[in-house]
């Protein structure tokens, strides 16, 4: 019989049980992932094998769920179960502790081998971006503009221009869809890791446009940054939707307040990764012409 995940006191009038406030936790953290990788609640429940009224049930705390559902739902998403159960900033906090450490480090070093070692990293961080001036990413949710902008980039600077998702379809002989129908999610960010590595390794110079949930992949993302000026393209939610409708998708019609509160819930989960850019570029309430020349502004100025 699988274990559950389930409260086990009535809570006090007005109040809420440790119990309780442990799934809402819980739940919002399920809800945050989901939403960084871009997945509506029934797309993480097909992948999952999970029905969505469980799934629901768990995001918003209302119900309990068997731990082997809980790792259904983690492998779905790419993640390891313990990520449900981190505390929010725990990422941050490692990451200032690892800095602490190595500042702890090197002052126990003589003056000479700081000076030689800040030397080293010095070189190191001026060949990386060396290796990115000649390539310029742009990242962002569809309907933004990056293959409009990028294409005209591209020609004005004589440069390649490269969707990335085209390519993937090139190396998979498939279609996004079909991809995703057959491989999930999973599959597809492992198709997308070695295809952006193909398209780096031979464009040393070149415009790429991709999908906005490569900031949910942390090896990849770290490695476009590491690779190219990366470019955030962003629009107001309600732009995103026109302009997806306007190119004739009109399921996103289907059920637009759904469908505008998910966009909404992704575009707030992913804004602190997108802002890891080297540029923002608010395309909300411009025209290509106005948005065009804000990027060939900061493409000039970098």
């Amino acid at each position: 019989m699988a274990t559950k995940i389930s409260p086990e006191h009535s809570a006090p009038a007005g109040g809420q049980t440790a119990d309780e406030g442990f799934l809402a936790g819980l739940g919002r953290r399920v809800r945050a992932l989901r939403n960084r990788r871009g997945m509506t609640r029934k797309m993480l429940a097909l992948e999952a094998d999970v029905s969505e009224r469980h799934l629901a049930q768990l995001e918003t705390g209302d119900g309990n769920i068997s731990v082997l559902l809980l790792q259904r739902i983690a492998q779905a998403l790419g993640v390891t179960i313990s990520e449900f159960f981190a505390e929010p900033g725990h990422a941050a906090a490692a990451a200032l502790g690892e800095t602490s450490a190595v500042i702890q480090l090197l002052d126990r070093l003589p003056i000479s081998r700081r000076r030689e070692i800040a030397d080293r990293l010095r070189d190191e961080v001026e060949h990386t971006t060396d290796t990115r001036t000649g390539r310029i990413a742009l990242i962002g949710l569809r309907g933004a503009g990056k293959t409009t902008l990028g294409a005209r980039l591209a020609a004005d600077v004589n440069a390649s221009f490269i969707e990335l998702d085209r390519e993937i379809e090139a190396d998979a002989g498939m279609s996004l869809a079909e991809i995703f129908s057959l491989y999930g999610q999973a599959g597809y960010r492992r198709l997308e890791k070695r295809t952006l590595e193909r398209v780096l390794a031979a464009n040393p110079r070149a415009i790429i446009s991709v999908g906005g949930g490569v900031v949910s992949e942390r090896d990849t993302y770290e490695r476009l940054l590491a690779s190219c000026f990366t470019v955030w393209v962003k629009a107001h939610p309600e732009e995103h939707m026109a302009r997806v409708v306007a190119q004739g998708d009109l399921r996103a019609m289907a059920d637009n307040d759904a469908a505008m509160e998910d966009l909404r819930d992704i575009l707030a989960a992913r804004e602190p990764l997108y802002g890891m850019a080297d540029f923002q570029l608010e395309t909300s309430g411009d025209s290509v012409d106005q948005s065009f020349a804000k990027l060939k502004r900061a493409v000039t100025a970098r």
